[in-house]
């Protein structure tokens, strides 16, 4: 059983009440504010991060244990931080949308909650950023979030987390969106880094021959795609967005929207010391690999090009068909041009963000989500406190498959099956930045719950 959803009035009154009453030590905290760090020799970074580094601390939770977190904000701007991929109240999610306060400036806020579902999560700011590319996802506020499982069936003798981002952003017009429209607006990067060093500016991963290394790898990046290959070897891949797969299965390749995870075993048997990095040369060149050095062997790191493979969700799971939902719910993405340098707006069954219609559920029926994409850009869409399973990827059905965010290629259809197991408000949007502040947003709400208070996107 949930207990009901609080007011708007509620989260004023618990925020309130925060900040006068005594506190007792939190799990742990959490400090945003600005940071420097050095990504390669002569090369460093000014942003905003926590804990005075980027990426922020790698958080490990108990799954099922109540925790405590206090963010403390020394910037002179609100903040919020998003447990991405929990089943969280929307008092504590992190978004501003569902009614989570933020965190005000020269100030802190608590966060309560108890981290479910076991996997590979992440957490992130979720404010408005626009134009201003200093902001929310093009900053340093991410960080690897691991839910300990209860029981660990996966072998392996090493891990390793990996967080992949984009720095020194700009935007730039390509292409053309309509007569007299210049083209949309992209973002593009001057530098990328896994972890907080660029490809060679860090310490290598240290392996043995023989060793099974999973990889915990997220993509931080607000708007880029990134396909991996570590040349010589193959991922094993057992779980997408933190969950299990039901087929685990061996690719050349790797490939992670932004927002995605993807955990993977890699057998270290081809002894060396190679580069785990982007397949585009320009992007690998700009920073985006780690080198990955096996014991006892010297050199420089060798890169080849992997095979040209494509990635395919359905790979990883049955090939069973789904029951039938309680409702087929169609949501179609489209491009709404503006003229003035052709900003893109992005619109949900004809409407954008704070215009678009709710996805109407009730509480634990079983939805069919149809993803319509429309337009000419990839969307990688996430569905905030809820997992859903992939029942139908561009006309290829599969089963098994549970991801919080599913990338649905230009032009293409995928469908996906929600159990509504987790009522409130919850926020549905495109997780590119540049797409979700131009209107790719709506509010997921269950009949019989309050709806959560007009607000606009990351805006106290």
């Amino acid at each position: 059983m949930h207990p009901p959803e609080p007011t708007r009035r509620g989260f004023l009154s618990t925020a309130a009440a925060f900040f006068l009453a005594p506190q007792t030590p939190a799990d742990l905290t959490l400090k945003i504010g600005a940071v420097d760090v050095a990504i390669a020799p002569k090369r460093t970074i000014r942003t905003i991060g926590y804990n005075g580094a980027f990426p922020g601390p790698v958080l490990r939770f108990p799954e099922g244990r109540p925790i405590t977190v206090d963010v403390v904000n020394d910037t002179a701007t609100p903040e919020i931080v998003h447990w991405h991929g929990l089943f969280t109240p929307v008092d504590a999610d992190g978004s501003v949308e569902e009614g989570t306060p933020m965190v005000p400036a020269h100030g802190q806020r608590r966060y309560s909650f108890t981290p479910r579902p076991a996997g590979t999560r992440w957490y992130h700011s979720h404010v408005f950023a626009g134009r201003n590319l200093r902001r929310a996802t093009y900053s340093g506020q991410y960080g690897v979030m691991i839910v300990e499982p209860r029981q660990n069936p996966a072998r392996y003798d090493q891990e390793v987390p990996l967080a992949l981002h984009g720095w020194e952003p700009f935007l730039s017009t390509h292409g053309g969106g309509g007569e007299g429209d210049e083209g949309s607006l992209e973002v593009h990067y001057g530098a990328f880094t896994v972890n907080s060093h660029a490809l060679g500016g860090g310490e290598p991963v240290r392996v043995r021959a023989g060793q099974r290394v999973l990889f915990r790898i997220v993509n931080a990046n607000a708007t880029m795609t990134h396909r991996l290959a570590l040349p010589g070897h193959k991922f094993e891949v057992v779980a997408l967005d933190g969950n299990p797969v039901p087929n685990p299965a061996a690719v050349s390749v790797l490939e992670l929207a932004p927002a995605e995870r993807i955990d993977a075993i890699v057998e270290m048997n081809q002894p060396g010391i190679v580069i785990l990095g982007d397949v585009s040369d320009q992007v690998r060149n700009l920073g985006l690999g780690i080198v990955v050095e096996y014991a006892g062997r010297t050199g420089g790191a060798q890169w080849t090009t992997p095979p040209d493979e494509p990635w395919d969700y359905t790979r990883f799971g049955r090939p069973a068909g789904a029951p039938q939902p309680a409702e087929r719910i169609p949501l179609v993405f489209k491009q709404k041009w503006a003229g003035n340098r052709a900003v893109t707006h992005w619109t949900i069954n004809g409407k954008e963000y704070p215009k678009t219609d709710p996805i109407r559920v009730r509480a634990n029926a079983r939805y069919r989500l149809i993803f319509d994409n429309q337009s000419d850009d990839m969307h990688p869409v996430h569905l905030h406190r809820h997992s859903f399973e992939l029942v139908d990827v561009a006309g290829k059905p599969t089963r098994g498959v549970m991801k919080d965010v599913v990338d649905v290629m230009a032009h293409t259809k995928v469908e996906v099956d929600l159990v509504a197991d987790n009522p409130g408000p919850s926020l549905f949007h495109c997780h590119m930045q540049l797409h979700m502040d131009f209107g790719f947003m709506a509010m997921l709400e269950y009949e019989g719950q309050p709806a959560p208070p007009p607000m606009s996107h990351g805006q106290a």
